[in-house]
């Protein structure tokens, strides 16, 4: 009945946990989430004051595909800014969110039968957009050794003639890892010898810790921005996940492509939500760096709880808002675990497998959350594989 490119799709493991978690609140049982990936904060009120103002001034027209073109040029400043790098105007797409800068690239570089590299675990619609697109997905498994970056070797036995693109998560979701600069050199050569693309899922690139002032990007080194697309958007670093506001940066040839697309799919990006996002460039950036300190701190107190727990382990990542502990030790797959946490104990958890199956003996908190829910959370948790 439906075509091969859409009888693949699943839901993200994401929405299905929230689906059965909000069923038992309605039932009167209280959940500790952390679950959902999403920052708790609110939109920082100059931001939210900016696209209410446009709204009340009567800027809710369509715009043009590629976005207006001051927010462009300030978004290639900023993205440029921040990489080391020039980026014009010209190659930049604003989208309704970042999925757009994942999707669309995919569907412009990837014919039927071309293999596409991507992390294992890994966000899930990294998987769905290749099948869509009638690419082969080559998965390549994230190491915890490693610091769940590429496992380089596997990398370079599975890179190929037949490889087109290669997807990179920094900082990744799920495992919080991000990808040493090293790393990325060798990723890049291996890259301009195949002459392969690089697809750089950097919607996290401003959420690290330990006084890191960016995620180290790919497009910085050299040769390599006329080989890359960015995604990235405003949802995780200024809190505007409602907001649905992205961009994606490519070699402006390529752009042409990526507005074409939007052309024909989703025509535009509310012009309100891009008047929100030129505040969120040139106003103040405390908010952001303010939740940065947060989520540190958040997440310093997560790992000590989970190490605290006897056979369960975790390393502290080093970006976004995910704690990715190993629970290999207790013979039971990361569905059963993330199903049983639910169930017994009333948290929200998601399993390791719903990122692929390489995630099998691990599942994803996220401290995106208050620190009171981080508490109650844990000590259920806790008390959930003292039991097993």
């Amino acid at each position: 009945m439906f075509t091969d490119r859409v009888t693949h799709l699943e839901a993200e493991g994401a929405y299905a946990v929230l689906a059965r978690a909000l069923e038992m609140e309605r039932s009167g049982r209280e959940i500790l989430h952390l679950e959902l990936g999403q920052p708790d904060f609110c939109t920082p009120e100059h931001v939210a004051r900016a696209g209410m103002d446009a709204i009340a001034e009567g800027l809710t027209r369509y715009t043009p595909p590629a976005g207006l073109m001051k927010f462009r040029e300030l978004i290639a400043a900023d993205a440029g800014a921040r990489r080391g790098v020039t980026i014009t105007p010209d190659m930049v797409v604003v989208g309704p969110g970042s999925k757009p800068g994942l999707f669309f690239p995919t569907l412009a570089l990837v014919a039927p039968g071309d293999e596409v590299i991507y992390p294992d675990p890994g966000f899930p619609t990294y998987h769905a957009m290749i099948r869509v697109a009638g690419g082969v997905p080559i998965p390549v498994t994230l190491r915890e050794e490693n610091q769940f970056s590429f496992d380089l070797d596997v990398f370079d036995s599975k890179i190929s003639d037949k490889t087109k693109l290669i997807i990179l998560n920094s900082p990744s979701n799920p495992t919080g890892g991000v990808i040493p600069l090293d790393d990325l050199k060798h990723i890049a050569a291996q890259a301009q010898k195949y002459n392969a693309w690089i697809l750089a899922d950097e919607i996290y690139s401003r959420l690290v810790y330990d006084g890191m002032e960016s995620a180290p990007s790919i497009a910085s080194i050299d040769g390599m921005l006329e080989r890359t697309i960015i995604a990235d958007g405003f949802s995780k670093a200024y809190a505007m996940t409602g907001w649905r506001l992205g961009y994606m940066v490519a070699p402006s040839a390529l752009a042409e492509r990526l507005e074409l697309l939007v052309t024909h799919s989703t025509g535009s990006t509310a012009m309100f939500t891009q008047y929100a996002g030129m505040e969120a460039i040139t106003g103040p950036q405390d908010f952001v760096r303010e939740m940065v300190a947060e989520y540190q701190r958040r997440r310093d107190r997560l790992v000590d709880l989970v190490n605290a727990i006897p056979r369960v382990h975790a390393q502290k990542p080093q970006g976004a808002f995910y704690v990715f502990p190993n629970v290999k030790a207790f013979g039971l797959s990361s569905k059963e675990i993330q199903a049983r946490l639910l169930e017994e104990e009333g948290v929200a958890v998601l399993a390791g497998t719903d990122f692929g199956p390489a995630g099998d003996g691990y599942i994803r908190l996220c401290y995106a959350t208050s620190m009171e829910v981080i508490e109650r959370a844990m000590e259920k948790i806790h008390r959930f594989f003292e039991r097993l």
